[in-house]
């Protein structure tokens, strides 16, 4: 048989074989970058809501990009996190976002990571700048103020109390650069309004540590009279307990991250105040910077983004 007389079933099937051979590929999904979300505790809501705008912003953009997300199961899966980021060298991803569980611990791994050529973008909470500069690492912090979005809190939190009220701080993860700066934010109010700090104490962002803290906290301090939750899910631990004390007209509680159990607490004034750092925003933000950066090779540079106080009077 000469060639010029195979049917054309037979040069579609020798088509077909061509355009699977290694180099042979037209281009198509798999010619778009990958990019790999890494977040913190999908237990915890602000996760869960950072992880759906990414897939959201993924499926408006499916020609731009590829989305990897994945999570850790608790706050403190610190060497979790560390597989994770390890996980996405090995499949050679060309980018990963990431909200560090630790301010220190992660920083090494991320430089490898660079080191291998992919970009990566920090978001969330922020690396620790002595340990960066130790390694000699350069990664951009894409996320807000957080000192500046708890003293918004702390600003709320005083104009309903008087000089010298007692007042409580429950911290985040201390070793979590956000943690640390809502915490000096938080003191910042307070110092300001002369409110008196009666404790400051660690839940490590979770809601049943943070309702155990302030079970105890509210037995030794009968005379407190508010709370400022690092996040929102310590405020829901909070207030859970001033609810099993009897104590939720005396204690006005704060938060920060504006989850939605949150939001109808703040609309129900069971909670007075919550911050939104733009959850569902926060790793689209850090996401389109690491195209731009693959892109226009553009030199990493840290960028603020907003926060906004949320009150009853905002949620009408």
């Amino acid at each position: 048989m000469r060639t010029n007389d195979r049917p054309l079933s037979w040069w579609l099937t020798l088509l077909a074989v061509v355009l699977l051979l290694p180099g042979c590929q037209s281009a198509g999904p798999s010619d778009k970058p990958v990019i790999a979300l890494i977040m913190k505790s999908l237990a915890n809501e602000f996760f869960l809501t950072m992880e759906r705008g990414a897939q959201e912003h993924q499926k408006q953009h499916g020609g731009d990009y590829q989305l990897i997300t994945n999570g850790i199961k608790d706050e403190l899966d610190v060497s979790r996190q560390v597989d994770l980021v390890e996980q996405m060298i090995g499949q050679r991803v060309q980018a990963i976002v990431i909200a560090p569980a630790d301010s220190k611990a992660l920083v090494a791994v991320c430089k490898k990571a660079q080191d291998a050529g992919i970009v990566v973008v920090n978001i969330d909470n922020q690396f620790d700048a002595e340990v960066l500069a130790a390694q000699d690492v350069k990664i951009p912090f894409i996320g807000p103020d957080n000192r500046k979005g708890a003293r918004l809190a702390g600003e709320q939190l005083a104009k309903k109390l008087q000089p010298g009220d007692k007042v409580a701080i429950i911290e985040g993860v201390p070793s979590a650069f956000n943690a640390q700066q809502r915490k000096l934010g938080f003191e910042d109010a307070l110092r300001t309004a002369k409110l008196t700090l009666a404790s400051s104490q660690s839940a490590g962002w979770e809601m049943s540590k943070a309702n155990q803290v302030v079970a105890a906290l509210i037995a030794e301090q009968p005379d407190l009279k508010g709370i400022c939750c690092a996040n929102d899910s310590m405020a829901l631990g909070a207030v859970a307990a001033l609810q099993e004390a009897g104590k939720s007209q005396q204690v006005q509680v704060v938060g920060f991250d504006n989850i939605s159990a949150v939001r109808q607490l703040v609309k129900d004034g069971k909670v007075l105040a919550t911050v939104d750092q733009h959850g569902d925003r926060l790793a689209v933000f850090g996401i389109e910077y690491a195209l731009e950066i693959l892109r226009n090779k553009t030199a990493p540079a840290d960028r603020e983004t907003p926060v906004d106080l949320i009150t009853a009077d905002k949620l009408k």
